[in-house]
């Protein structure tokens, strides 16, 4: 409320339904992964419909909140206080992403470097090789699953959960010769440029030059998207052409798990900044005031910088 004293006015929203609509669009499409990797898994016709009903919802809910926000900005009811705010809470958002990444890069070190030594023998595993996984070498990629160096099913003294057949070929950085063929090195330029392109236009509207902050914020999305299209060529020749699928052990499982939690984040990202570029073309923003580009802008930065630590520990290391 407006203080006596001179002091801003501190506008608090009224009561939302949007979180729980969101949140209830992103459990709808985690449902539909998991019934959708299922049924694959059991060899049955699966459909993404349930995944994308969930997308749906959760792109209208994002749509009509980030209208309301703009149009409370627009009529002058944030006060620098509460401008301050969204930037505190934006920068606490992403750190609590660099937490929920942080935590799947700890399981992929804890599986590289402790378990799989251990089911081959080393250090205190050495009783689990030769009880249940006799033959089994560790190595990553895991090419070799521990089901297949005991002789598959009919040979694995514990409960079975499925078959794991270790993939044919890998993503791993294939020389330099073969660089140019080389998918993740053409992603990350894609990804990393983008990077560039949107502080360019960020510069740009801060020098209040609208046009070329259009044109770079433009050639930002255009490189995200690319980055997402060759993302999915890549998932259909791990799929086609190498045997790299989810059943291909504990090496399939990660790789897809880190890098497609990565594209949807992409994915989230690129639809913030096209929110921006339709609202860059209707006139808004200026140098003084454009935080909901700004936070855009950070969360973009911080989907390249994960990227980055994925090809190294994914696809390079």
């Amino acid at each position: 409320m407006a203080s006596e004293h001179g002091q801003s006015t501190y506008y608090v929203p009224e009561q939302s339904k949007y979180p729980f609509f969101a949140s209830c669009g992103v459990a709808t499409m985690l449902v539909g992964v998991a019934t959708w990797l299922n049924d694959l898994q059991a060899h049955k016709p699966g459909s993404p419909a349930i995944l994308i009903v969930g997308f749906l919802i959760l792109a209208t809910v994002l749509f009509n909140w980030f209208g309301t926000a703009i149009s409370e900005n627009i009529q002058g009811m944030n006060s620098q206080q509460l401008k301050r705010s969204y930037r505190i809470g934006m920068q606490w958002f992403i750190f609590s992403e660099v937490m929920f990444f942080f935590t799947f890069f700890g399981g992929l070190f804890y599986l590289r470097e402790l378990v799989g030594p251990w089911l081959s023998g080393e250090g205190v595993g050495d009783f689990t090789n030769k009880l249940l996984w006799p033959g089994f070498e560790y190595s990553w990629p895991m090419m070799t699953t521990p089901q297949e160096a005991v002789g598959g099913v009919a040979n694995q003294l514990i409960a079975n959960n499925g078959t794991f057949v270790g993939p044919e070929k890998n993503m791993s950085w294939p020389g330099f010769a073969n660089a140019a063929h080389w998918l993740p090195l053409w992603n990350t330029i894609f990804l990393v440029t983008s990077s560039v392109t949107c502080e360019i236009a960020h510069h740009a509207l801060k020098a209040s030059n609208r046009g070329m902050f259009k044109f770079w914020l433009g050639i930002t999305l255009l490189l995200g998207f690319t980055f997402v299209y060759f993302q999915a060529v890549e998932y259909h020749e791990a799929y086609t052409e190498m045997g790299l699928t989810l059943h291909a052990g504990i090496y399939g499982t990660t790789f897809f798990m880190l890098t497609g939690f990565h594209g949807f984040h992409v994915c989230l990202g690129a639809f913030i900044l096209l929110v921006m570029f339709f609202r860059a073309l209707k006139g808004h923003f200026n140098k003084d005031d454009h935080f909901g580009f700004e936070g855009a802008s950070w969360y973009w930065h911080f989907v390249d910088v994960v990227w980055l630590f994925l090809v190294a520990v994914v696809y390079v290391f």
